[in-house]
C-alpha cells in the first residue's frame, strides 16, 4: 500500500519514520519502561505544557513543527504529503489524531487471522504470539477506538477489497487524498522501492504486482488443530462489535477456518512455545498486562 501510494509523484516517503512515536509516548504514562522513568517523564512533561498559553495544544503545535522540519528535509518542494506508515503508531493514534487535526489519515484493516499469520510467517513460521501481543491486541484495540472516535475524517478501506479490486480501492484513496488517480502507479511495485532499512522485506521480495495469494495463504499457515484452536480464542476475544467496526463477522471467519485444511505438522513445538509465552506474559516484569491490556495467550 505504502509503495502504491508513494509512487505518486505528489507523495513523499521512506521506509518506517518512527520519529513521532517518542514524542507523543511522552503524554502516556503506561507507554513504556526506561532506565530515566517513564512516569516521571510523563509528569514532567504534563507540567511543561501548563506552562504553555495554550496548553497541551502547544506541546502538539511543537510536535507539528518538528514533524514538518523532518518531513520537509525527505521531500522535494513540489511535493504536496509526506506518507508517513510507521506500524507501532497504533499506540499512539489518538495522540497523532489530536496532534494533527488537518492530517489525511488512510487507515487499512485485514482479517486479524491473515495479520497474524503474516507475523508469523515472516519469521519462519515459528509460534511467537506472545511476542505480538502489542500488535494484535492493544493495537488493533487502539485503532478501533481512534477510527470509532474520528470516522468522519478518515478513509479506511479493508486489505481483502484492495486486492480484489485494486483500482476501486486506490480510486477512492487518491479522491481522499485530493489527487489525480494514475493508474499505471499499480504496476509500479517490482520497481518502487523505499529509502531505508524498516518495513516488511519479505513482502517486497514476494509480491511484484497487487496479488490475491495473501487472501488464502493464512488458512494454511493456522492449519494445526493447536493453533486453530488458539485463533478461537482470539476472535472471541476480539467479539463481534469490534469486528464489525473493521469489516469482519466473526462467524464468517470462524466457519472459514473450521473449514480450512488440517495438519498435525508442528503441534508438539507450538505446545512448548504456547506454553512458554503463556509463562513469559505472566512472570516477565513490565509485561504482564502492558498497555492495560488482557490478552488470552
Amino acid at each position: 500500500m505504502q509503495r502504491i501510494i508513494g509512487a505518486h509523484p505528489a507523495i513523499a516517503t521512506v521506509s518506517e519514520p518512527w520519529v513521532l512515536l517518542p514524542l507523543l509516548s511522552a503524554l502516556e504514562a503506561d507507554m513504556c519502561a526506561a532506565k530515566y522513568g517513564h512516569a516521571l517523564l510523563v509528569e514532567a512533561v504534563a507540567d511543561l505544557c501548563k506552562q504553555f498559553p495554550r496548553g497541551i495544544d502547544g506541546y502538539y503545535a511543537s510536535v507539528r513543527a518538528f514533524a514538518a522540519t523532518v518531513y520537509g528535509q525527505l521531500s522535494q518542494h513540489e511535493q504536496r504529503y509526506f506518507l508517513d506508515k510507521t506500524p507501532r503508531y497504533h499506540l499512539i493514534a489518538r495522540r497523532l489524531l489530536d496532534c494533527f487535526p488537518k492530517a489525511k489519515v488512510v487507515l487499512i484493516w485485514r482479517n486479524p487471522l491473515a495479520v497474524l499469520a503474516s507475523e508469523i510467517h515472516s519469521y519462519g513460521n515459528v509460534w511467537r504470539a506472545h511476542l505480538y501481543k502489542v500488535d494484535i491486541y492493544s493495537g488493533v484495540s487502539s485503532l478501533i477506538d481512534a477510527y470509532q472516535a474520528n470516522a468522519d475524517r478518515i478513509c479506511a478501506v479493508r486489505y481483502e477489497d484492495v486486492v480484489a479490486s485494486p483500482e476501486t480501492a486506490f480510486r477512492k484513496i487518491f479522491d481522499y487524498l485530493g489527487l489525480d488517480f494514475r493508474s499505471e502507479i499499480l504496476g509500479t511495485l517490482d520497481t518502487s522501492r523505499l529509502q531505508g532499512k524498516m518495513g516488511d522485506k519479505s513482502g517486497v521480495a514476494s509480491y511484484r504486482t497487487v496479488s490475491t495469494e495473501p487472501l488464502e495463504k493464512w488458512k494454511y499457515t493456522l492449519a494445526n488443530p493447536t493453533r486453530r484452536a488458539w485463533c478461537r480464542r482470539y476472535l472471541r476475544w476480539l467479539g463481534q462489535e469490534r469486528l464489525h467496526v473493521m469489516g469482519y463477522d466473526m462467524q464468517e471467519l470462524l466457519r472459514q477456518l473450521n473449514d480450512a485444511p488440517v495438519t498435525w505438522r508442528g503441534v508438539p513445538t507450538d505446545l512448548v512455545r504456547m506454553a512458554y509465552g503463556e509463562f513469559f506474559f505472566r512472570f516477565t516484569p513490565g509485561f504482564k498486562d502492558q498497555f492495560g491490556v488482557k490478552a488470552p495467550l
